[in-house]
């Protein structure tokens, strides 16, 4: 039975280890809408979907929850000795049932079971809509892709049944074929639901927006497109109203300064007239008195006045949201760049499905090429193959210029390095100030560019390959990219979108989120298809 779900944070704050706040004092209500959560990387999303799923407990205020909560984390690491079944969550529901089966009465088989004794079934119905034929209960998770991996994982939210469902990131590892798929599943989900998300498609389709920021959670109705208008507007006025609070500040400031230099002014002549006209000492002194009485009293309400005016610029300045402003360096041009950049001449790839290892493909200068396929069908392959770093099993392929490729796990990056030691060993003509620079203007602060790479977040892992290829001293002319924007927060997104349309060189990307593609202006498309490669200007 569908319960109305409802789950309330009151006055919610989270400690990181060192003591600090993660958020303070946050207050939120989730109920049947559809709820897309956003924020830049590192403000505590995640943290916050745990806290309401209840894995975590807030260090103040309460979470109360009315009915059950699913959880599904954004990285899936399976256990190598675990099934599809446990990966689906339903591995003791089917033990508990196969036990019953063979004659056990424990009670707490029967409660495990509960009303889910077609669990098995469910099951397999799931994995034949999603394509996974090939795949059953017991298949060990060592087999799976990271793509299949997270299929699965998904199924298992959907047949969970839970009244709230939280997915943190889904659509990281999906093909547009599997993300349209999720979108309409969650378009059918009759439950509570909050999606953590900078797929923008996915956003556009929530009831409304909920953001986590250096303010707090503010909540947007609508979904993406309502978000980002309803907020910039938001912050522009606010903007407004902190210059005019700061602008009012400042002529009242000159007004208090004009009225203790009147007083002053007015002090010193009653002295003056004092003093000639030889008034006795204890009246001169009285007068002083009450000079200094009155350059006290007006002291103290000016003070009063400057701390009030103070506290007026402070609130405004608190509705302005805090915010890292990210630039890139454009790459220098590639002027030197022959008009041919690579060839494929019935070229066999060594990896992909049967119809797709065969490819004739000639790119020339200047080209922005999407890459889409469905996952498996040898995008990444085609990349290497074109980077240099696997052979085709025949015909010819030849690169004629320098090409840099990031991959889904950055090899490009050295683990045990900072990315300062890996920049300044590829740039040698910037000052190590110049490269701390332009890595603090990426978004990449003084202790981090200091730590080995395999302690970064995702979305700091690609900031700093993106750094080791555009700021090196000789860029890449040929550029190839695996899903760049996976682990980007979105203005980390956007700002990765500025960059590439910047960039003069060669370009060949996958990725599956199309408004991606069409904002770092794509010219052509080589599209995966079951009769091969078509490929297609725009």
């Amino acid at each position: 039975m569908t319960h109305v779900t409802s789950v309330t944070l009151e006055g919610v704050s989270y400690h990181l280890p060192d003591g600090s706040f993660l958020f303070s004092d946050l207050d939120l209500h989730l109920d049947q809408r559809r709820t897309g959560l956003v924020g830049r990387n590192g403000v505590g999303k995640s943290v916050l979907a745990r806290l309401i799923a209840g894995d975590i407990f807030p260090s103040t205020g309460r979470c109360t929850r009315n009915g059950s909560v699913y959880y599904l984390a954004q990285q899936i690491s399976p256990d190598p000795a675990h099934t599809v079944a446990h990966l689906a969550g339903v591995q003791s529901i089917i033990s508990a049932l196969e036990r019953i089966e063979q004659g056990s009465t424990e009670q707490a088989d029967f409660d495990c079971v509960g009303e889910r004794w077609g669990i098995r079934q469910q099951l397999f119905d799931q994995l034949s809509q999603n394509n996974l034929t090939h795949l059953t209960p017991s298949t060990p998770t060592s087999v799976l892709s990271g793509g299949e991996a997270m299929r699965v994982a998904l199924m298992g939210a959907f047949l969970s049944q839970a009244d709230l469902l939280i997915l943190d990131e889904p659509t990281n590892h999906l093909d547009n074929q599997h993300r349209l798929a999720l979108h309409e599943q969650l378009q059918q989900w009759p439950n509570g639901l909050l999606v953590i998300s900078h797929d923008r498609d996915l956003l556009e389709h929530m009831e409304r927006i909920v953001e986590l920021s250096s303010l707090g959670l503010t909540r947007y109705g609508g979904g993406f497109s309502f978000y980002t208008q309803a907020k910039a507007e938001q912050q522009q006025a606010a903007q407004q109203q902190l210059a005019s609070v700061r602008l009012e500040r400042k002529r009242q400031e000159q007004a208090l300064r004009e009225q203790k230099e009147r007083l002053e002014r007015s002090q010193s002549r009653g002295r003056k007239q004092a003093s000639d006209a030889n008034q006795a000492k204890i009246l001169l002194g009285r007068q002083k008195e009450r000079s200094q009485a009155s350059s006290g009293k007006l002291r103290v309400q000016q003070d009063a006045a400057r701390e009030q005016l103070s506290a007026q610029v402070r609130q405004a300045a608190s509705q302005v949201e805090e915010q890292q402003a990210i630039f890139v360096y454009p790459p220098q041009a590639c002027q030197s760049a022959p008009v041919q950049i690579a060839e494929l001449i019935d070229a066999r790839l060594p990896l992909g499905t049967e119809q797709l290892r065969s490819i004739n493909l000639t790119l020339t200068r200047g080209q922005r090429i999407a890459l889409v396929g469905p996952n498996g069908c040898g995008k990444s392959t085609l990349l290497k193959v074109l980077a240099g770093q696997l052979s085709v099993v025949s015909g010819q392929a030849r690169t004629f210029v320098t090409a840099a490729y990031l991959d889904q796990h950055l090899g490009v990056l050295k683990p045990e390095q900072s990315v300062l030691e890996q920049l300044q060993s590829l740039n040698r003509q910037l000052n190590e100030g110049e490269l701390r620079t332009r890595l603090a203007q990426l978004g990449l602060n003084a202790e981090q560019v200091n730590q080995p790479c395999n302690r970064l977040s995702g979305g700091e892992r690609l900031k700093a390959a993106m750094a080791c290829v555009f700021y090196a001293a000789s860029p890449p002319q040929l550029l190839l990219l695996d899903e760049p924007a996976n682990h980007l927060d979105l203005p980390s997104v956007q700002a990765l979108e500025s960059m590439l349309k910047q960039y003069p060189g060669t370009l060949v990307v996958t990725s599956h989120d199309e408004v991606f593609l069409a904002a770092v202006g794509i010219t052509h498309r080589l599209q995966a298809s079951p009769t091969g490669w078509l490929y297609t200007p725009l």
